[in-house]
Parts: structure tokens; C-alpha cells; sequence
């Protein structure tokens, strides 16, 4: 695979063999991005165990004290009060009769969806559009929940969900390269403590087998893992 220029520079400032430790490798990885937008920093965690077994499963969510970076567009579906307990938390969207038709002709103009208990039967006509997204509201990511004010200022606020993907990695953003190396160190803190205190107790062995930082348009750097044994 060929890469630019701005890319082959930045691959020159890391040792591919070396393990850096989560702050060197934090300052690293901003120094990579250099596209003229603020890149994301990303992180992607290989854990020691099977997606394929129920039992060790790794998925929840967290609210990243320093945030995205990125503006979060809610999509809310409720009922009654919730109704308005949304719209007073600052939810860009609230569903109605019309809003369900719109998703499934392709109008997807949010990031999160929320919805209350009493909702989900509506929600579940939307699962084959929202489900391969990663969209459809989950009670362990606390986007099903009767207090959908507080799931609203949550997302707002930086929360984002972690959870597997096929190959057991965890592909998460911690914040953009702006942030800087201690409010980037403060994010990936918050976000690899989740993850490890959601340890299935099937997993046998090295849970953490590697974690790899790395800006939009950059390259990884590989994060020293001994800590987290």
C-alpha cells in the first residue's frame, strides 16, 4: 500500500519495534497529525479473548472526561414527559410517526439514538438500518433507559461505547490531536479502566494483548501493555 508524503514523515518518528509507554506514545501520535483538519486520536485494543462466546463478551460505555471533540447529535424516542424532558435536555432530534419512515428511506443526520423502555417496539423496526451502524439503542451502552434527559447530556458530554468487533479489537476515539498529550492521557485512562474492570471472568490469559494509538491519517503506535496485566 502506498502512502503520501505527510504520512511516510511521521512513520520515520516511530520505532515499529519499540513499546512506547501511554505518554510518550500519546505525544508521538499527535506529533503525527498533520492533515489541516484536527485529526482524531484512536484506539484499538486487542483483548485475550472470543466474541464468538457470549460469556466473554466486552461491551459498555463510558463518559470520556474531556470529551470527543467531535459534536454530538442526539436522535431521542419517547414518550409523553420524555417527550419533553428530551427536548429540555438539548436533543438535536426527537422521533414522532414520521421519523421512523425517514430512517428507513436512509435520513441518518445523528450519531446516537436514545430511547425509553417503552419505545423499543418501535426501535425494533429499525434494527436491520440501525443495527449494522451500530446505532440501535442498548441497555449497556445506557441508551435504553427511562431517563432519557440524563442519556442525552451524557452523549453531549463525550460518552462513547466500546464494545468487540469480530476479530476481538476495541476500535475507540479518545479525542482529537488539539487536546494535547494530558487531556488525551486523562481520556484513554477513563476509557482503558472500563475496559478493563469489564473483564469477562471467562477469560483465561493475557487479557490485554496489545493497544495501538494512532491520528486519522497516521500511523500506530504501539502502547507498552505490562501495565494493564
Amino acid at each position: 500500500m502506498k502512502h503520501g508524503k505527510k504520512y511516510r514523515e511521521s512513520e520515520k518518528l516511530i520505532d515499529s519495534a519499540k513499546l512506547y509507554d501511554t505518554g510518550d506514545a500519546l505525544e508521538l501520535v499527535c506529533k503525527t497529525a498533520k492533515a489541516k483538519f484536527d485529526e482524531s486520536i484512536e484506539i484499538h485494543i486487542r483483548l485475550g479473548v472470543d466474541s464468538r462466546h457470549a460469556d466473554q463478551q466486552v461491551r459498555g460505555a463510558v463518559v470520556l472526561p474531556n470529551g470527543t471533540g467531535k459534536k454530538i447529535r442526539t436522535l431521542v424516542f419517547a414518550k409523553g414527559d420524555g417527550i419533553k424532558a428530551a427536548e429540555e435536555a438539548g436533543s438535536d432530534f426527537v422521533a414522532d410517526e414520521e421519523t421512523v419512515a425517514k430512517i428507513q428511506g436512509g435520513w441518518m443526520d445523528f450519531d446516537v439514538v436514545i430511547a425509553s423502555p417503552d419505545m423499543m417496539g418501535v426501535i425494533g423496526k429499525l434494527g436491520k438500518v440501525l443495527g449494522p451502524r451500530g446505532l440501535m439503542p442498548n441497555p449497556k451502552a445506557g441508551t435504553v433507559t427511562p431517563d432519557v434527559a440524563k442519556a442525552v447530556k451524557e452523549a453531549k458530554a463525550g460518552k462513547i461505547e466500546y464494545r468487540l468487533d469480530k476479530t476481538n479489537i476495541i476500535h475507540c476515539p479518545i479525542g482529537k490531536a488539539s487536546f494535547g498529550k494530558e487531556k488525551l492521557q486523562e481520556n484513554f485512562n477513563t476509557l482503558m479502566g472500563a475496559v478493563i474492570k469489564a473483564k469477562p471472568s471467562a477469560a483465561k490469559g493475557q487479557y490485554v494483548k496489545s493497544c495501538t494509538l494512532a491520528a486519522t491519517m497516521g500511523p500506530g503506535v504501539r502502547v507498552n501493555t505490562v501495565q494493564f496485566v
